[in-house]
């Protein structure tokens, strides 16, 4: 029997597969770790994703379903002599008669590289079955070795369906959960909760629990649960936002995706998350920036004016009212017609200058500032642009192993459209 004194969110954890709410992708039926768990023919597996999303849960279903032994280590509080202890247990026929162990390592991201390594000879022989549970990604944070021997399953939030389904869950449990109480919720509660917990079970449960703990009965000995009782009752809605963790890149990501793809709308959304959740205001402006060069460019010259301009505004102001300067500037990226043609020029060229003979400078594009540096014939046969019409002269301005590669490819859009006519009149009329 679980203790009532322990919090909801942990007695209301599922007892077997059937109770588990969400992640109908990695354990819906048919699906690989489901018949894993079931057929207790577990091989090594990392499971990452979010808080309150199930990773504990589903190793305690594990510890409960198999016949293997089963140890449970965190790595906040373990180190290598722990996990020795459980490979040694795991090899004495007298500790453990089946011979393999399930080791579920909690925070396993927290080990570094030695203490992981310490892990790898059982791992690959079998001796122990590794279930390692994550809030990073472990294709960063996990050593490559252990992943290659592993199944990775990644969790993701609940959605708002699951949350209440679990809320009602725990509200009818008359055993671990608060079915003994007599309790009266109105839906626009359980929504509230549903919204603000940001699909952690954890957060979900322990705000219900603390509204009904702190709520006085009415007269007839009702808890009557409102909305207001609620909003006092759970956190802030919080992002999960880490600014060294995988978070940060990938709403960054999104961001510049957003902009890239003339989307307004996904550009101020994603720059609100990061700043609701306290991204460096620099380092965003920066981003918006390289955005106007990378994916404006020459379709529209002013966008780079635009994003550094916002820049400097945002170093002399901050926030709050910084956000309002780097809404416009995100806007003004989204909106504008878009070319990565100037990218492109300056990644081929280098390309090029790594890769290929592009020979040297022409002799007549060098200057010639000392005397006798003519008769070696530097600058001999430059042609002045603007002794000709137009201000433009037929002349060859890369060396000759390269003269015909074309860097830069104007596209037809926004003000491109303008630089690639004058482009081709230049061309069609050029004068000796």
């Amino acid at each position: 029997m679980i203790s009532e004194k322990k919090p909801l969110a942990y007695r209301m954890t599922p007892k077997n597969l059937s109770q588990f709410i969400g992640q109908e992708s990695i354990i819906g039926e048919n699906k690989l770790l489901r018949r894993m768990i079931e057929a207790d023919r577990l091989r090594s597996i990392i499971l990452f994703g979010p808080p309150g999303t199930g990773k504990t849960s589903l190793a305690r279903i594990i510890a409960k379903t198999t016949k293997s032994h089963f140890e449970q280590i965190n790595a906040v509080t373990s180190g290598v002599a722990d996990i020795k202890r459980v490979i040694n247990e795991t090899k004495s026929s007298l500790l453990n008669q089946a011979g393999k162990t399930i080791l579920f390592i909690d925070e396993i991201h927290r080990f570094n590289k030695a203490q992981q390594d310490a892990l790898l000879p059982s791992v690959e022989d079998g001796t122990i079955v590794l279930i390692g549970a994550t809030t990073e990604n472990p294709y960063f944070e996990v050593n490559k070795s252990l992943i290659s021997r592993s199944n990775v399953f990644m969790l993701t939030r609940l959605s708002e369906d699951n949350i209440i389904t679990i809320l009602n869950m725990a509200l009818k449990d008359n055993e671990f959960g608060l079915g003994k109480f007599n309790i009266k919720i109105n839906m626009k509660a359980l929504l509230y909760i549903s919204v603000v917990s940001q699909g952690d079970a954890r957060i979900a449960l322990n705000a219900l629990e603390l509204a009904v703990l702190t709520t006085k009965l009415d007269k007839q000995g009702i808890i009557n649960i409102d909305l207001p009782t609620i909003k006092n009752c759970i956190q802030t809605k919080t992002i999960r936002f880490d600014k060294n963790a995988d978070e940060h890149y990938d709403n960054i990501s999104a961001f510049i995706k957003s902009m890239r793809g003339s989307s307004p709308d996904g550009a101020t959304f994603y720059l609100a998350r990061a700043l609701y959740a306290g991204e460096d205001i620099n380092f965003l402006a920066r981003r918006i920036v390289i955005c106007a060069a990378e994916d404006v460019g020459l379709a529209n010259p002013t966008a780079l004016l635009v994003a550094q301009a916002a820049m400097e505004a945002v170093r002399m102001i901050g926030m709050p009212e910084a956000r309002i300067i780097l809404s416009e500037a995100a806007n003004y990226i989204a909106i504008s017609p878009k070319s990565n043609a100037t990218y492109m020029a300056i990644e081929s060229a280098l390309a090029d200058i790594k890769n290929k003979n592009v020979g040297e400078v022409p002799m007549w594009l060098r200057n010639a500032p000392a005397n006798g540096m003519k008769e070696q014939g530097y600058s001999i046969g430059y042609k002045y642009a603007h002794n000709y019409e137009g201000n433009f002269v037929n002349q060859q301005f890369l060396p000759d192993q390269i003269s015909d590669v074309k860097y830069y490819k104007p596209t037809e859009n926004g003000y491109e459209r303008k630089v690639s006519q004058w482009m081709k009149e230049r061309k069609n009329s050029i004068k000796e």
